[in-house]
C-alpha cells in the first residue's frame, strides 16, 4: 500500500471514528422503555415534549431504549434492570446515576438534576 493511500485510509477511519463510537463519549440520559408501559407514556406525555429545550438536555440528551430488543454494543454493561421506565445517567460509557421508575413530573427533575450535580456533569445552580 502507497504512503498515500494509507494515509488516506487512514484519515477516513479517523474521522469516522465518533461515528463507531456513538454516544458513549457523551453523558446522556438513556430511557429503557418497552410497549404497553403506562409510565413510559405518562413520561412520553409530561416531560418528553419539553425535554429537549432544558438544560438538563443539554448536560444529558435523552436516549430511548426498547428493552424488548437487543441492546446496543455500548450499552452492554448497562443493566436495564426490571422496571420501565428507568432512566440511567451513562457518562463515558459507565452508569453514574439512575432513577427507576417514573416519578411524575413534581420529582423527575430534582432527581436528575442530584445526579447530573453529583457527576460534575451541570455546573451548581445559585
Amino acid at each position: 500500500m502507497s504512503p498515500a493511500r494509507f494515509l488516506f485510509l487512514a484519515a477516513i477511519a479517523i474521522a469516522l471514528l465518533p461515528l463507531q463510537l456513538g454516544s458513549a463519549l457523551a453523558a446522556e440520559l438513556v430511557m429503557f422503555e418497552r410497549a404497553g408501559c403506562v409510565w413510559c407514556a405518562r413520561f412520553n406525555a409530561e416531560i418528553a415534549p419539553i425535554y429537549p429545550n432544558t438544560d438538563e438536555s443539554r448536560s444529558a440528551p435523552l436516549r430511548r431504549i426498547d428493552v424488548d430488543r437487543p441492546l446496543p454494543t455500548d450499552l452492554v454493561g448497562i443493566d436495564a434492570g426490571p422496571f420501565t421506565p428507568t432512566f440511567v445517567i451513562v457518562d463515558k460509557g459507565r452508569e453514574v446515576g439512575r432513577i427507576r421508575g417514573y416519578p411524575g413530573d413534581a420529582f423527575f427533575f430534582g432527581l436528575l438534576d442530584r445526579i447530573l450535580l453529583n457527576a460534575g456533569l451541570r455546573a451548581g445552580q445559585s
